[in-house]
C-alpha cells in the first residue's frame, strides 16, 4: 500500500472502516496468518472486497459478540492472527468478561477492532454511540490501545497491531470523507506520539477524529496570538510520557477527544502527571458524562462541543483566565 496524497484522499472517502478493510486485503496478502472475524457486520467492517477476495479468510458468527472474541482466541491460542470487528460500544461493554479473560488475563494476541467508536453511527442512539470503550478497555491490564487519527494513520496501526505480540484495542473514529491528517508516508511507532505542530503557548493532545479537529482549531488560536502545539497521540497505551513531559514547558495542557471525559486520554495524561507535575493546568475536552438523544454526526459533535468553533473557544477562555 503506497501513501501519498492520492491514496490519502481514496482512503479519506472511504471512511476508517474502509480503510481498515482495505489495509486488511494488504495484510493477508503479506502474512497468511492473518484471519477477519465480524459479528454480522461485514459490511460495516470493510470487509466486503476483503471477502470476496479472500472467502477463507473471514469468519462471521453472527450476532454473537461474546463468542467472536471466544473463537478470536482460541485462533490466536492456535498461532493465528484474528482481528475481530464490531461496533465500538460492542467491543468494549458487551465483551467486557471475555475481553478481561482471554485478552487482558490469558494476553492472547486477539486484535479486537472497534468500529464507528464515537459519535459516527449516533443516528442509531445511545446504544450505539461508544463513548465508554476507552475507559473500559484501558481498566483492563495488558490491552494495547491504538486510536488512529485518519484512514492513513489507520492502515499503519493495523500493520503495526499485526506485529504486537499480545492483545490490542483498534478503534475506529469518524465517518465518510473522514478529514485527512497525513497525506504522505511517514513513521508510526506504537506508544509513540507525534507532534504536528509546534507552539510553546499551549499543548493540544489529540487523538482520533480529534487530531484534525485540534489542527484546526491551533489555526484560530494563532489568530488570537496565542502559539498552540499540536500531538497526535495515536497511542492510549502504552502512553508516549516523554511526548507528555515535553507539554509542561507550555501555560496550558488540553486534552482533545472524541470519547467521555472519564477514563479516556484525558484521565490517562492525569492520571501521569499527578506524582510528576502540578503545573501547567490541564483542560479535559470529550464527552461530558450525558446520554445524548439519536442524531446524526455532525449534530452530535456540536451537542458535545467538539466542533472546531467549540474547542477554540473552550481554550481559549481557560487560557485568558489564567
Amino acid at each position: 500500500m503506497n501513501f501519498d496524497r492520492r491514496n490519502a484522499r481514496v482512503l479519506s472517502r472511504l471512511g476508517s472502516c474502509g480503510a481498515f478493510g482495505m489495509a486488511m486485503i494488504d495484510l493477508v496478502e503479506q502474512n497468511p496468518d492473518v484471519v477477519a472475524i465480524t459479528s454480522d457486520l461485514r459490511f460495516y467492517s470493510g470487509l466486503d472486497r476483503f471477502a470476496t477476495l479472500h472467502p477463507d479468510k473471514l469468519y462471521n458468527v453472527g450476532i454473537a459478540e461474546q463468542d467472536m472474541v471466544g473463537v478470536a482466541a482460541g485462533m490466536a491460542k492456535e498461532g493465528i492472527i484474528p482481528f475481530a470487528t464490531t461496533y465500538g460500544t460492542f467491543a468494549s461493554a458487551r465483551v467486557t468478561d471475555q475481553v478481561r479473560v482471554n485478552m487482558g488475563y490469558m494476553k492472547l494476541p486477539v486484535k479486537l477492532v472497534g468500529l464507528t467508536s464515537g459519535l459516527s453511527v449516533g443516528i442509531l442512539g445511545p446504544t450505539h454511540i461508544s463513548i465508554e470503550d476507552i475507559a473500559i478497555l484501558r481498566s483492563i491490564p495488558n490491552i494495547t490501545i491504538l486510536s488512529p487519527a485518519d484512514c492513513i494513520e489507520t492502515c499503519k496501526a493495523v500493520f503495526a497491531a499485526a506485529e504486537i505480540d499480545g492483545p490490542v484495542y483498534l478503534r475506529l473514529t469518524g465517518t465518510l470523507n473522514n478529514p485527512m491528517v497525513y497525506t504522505e508516508d511517514y513513521e508510526f511507532e506504537v506508544g509513540r506520539a507525534i507532534t504536528l505542530r509546534e507552539g510553546a503557548d499551549v499543548a493540544l493532545v489529540a487523538t482520533g477524529t480529534m487530531v484534525h479537529t485540534a489542527l484546526e482549531a491551533a489555526k484560530l488560536l494563532e489568530a488570537d496570538g496565542i502559539d498552540a502545539r499540536v500531538i497526535d497521540m495515536h497511542t492510549i497505551r502504552p502512553l508516549d510520557m516523554e511526548a507528555i513531559r515535553s507539554c509542561l514547558d507550555t501555560k496550558l495542557l488540553v486534552t482533545v477527544e472524541e470519547h467521555g471525559v472519564v477514563g479516556g486520554l484525558g484521565s490517562a495524561v492525569a492520571e501521569a502527571l499527578a506524582p510528576v507535575a502540578t503545573k501547567p493546568p490541564q483542560l479535559i475536552i470529550g464527552c461530558d458524562t450525558r446520554f445524548e438523544h439519536a442524531g446524526d454526526y455532525p449534530y452530535l459533535i456540536e451537542r458535545y462541543g467538539l466542533d472546531v468553533a467549540s474547542v477554540h473557544d473552550r481554550i481559549l477562555t481557560a487560557y485568558q483566565a489564567l
